[in-house]
């Protein structure tokens, strides 16, 4: 998995809130149990706290396998 940096976040126009990640790419963040169990994106305080922390992206990861999987292809 990728790792970028946590650099804000933001609410998109539902109200969910979307993290800002350091390599330009977007995920929200919801608070949905049993699925998804992140009750500190519910918290001002709490969600300072994240900023500058190291976050996986899953867009980088699967760009980067992508990537991988072509240069293996046969020319």
């Amino acid at each position: 998995m990728a790792l970028v940096r946590l650099l804000d976040f933001r609410q998109d126009e539902h109200g969910d809130w979307v993290a800002v990640l350091s390599c330009g790419h977007t995920q929200h963040l919801r608070h949905q149990p049993p699925w998804q169990n992140r009750a500190w994106v519910l918290d001002a305080q709490q969600r300072r706290a994240q900023l500058g922390k190291p976050f996986p992206c899953g867009w980088c990861t699967a760009e980067h396998a992508a990537n991988e999987a072509a240069a293996q292809r046969p020319k």
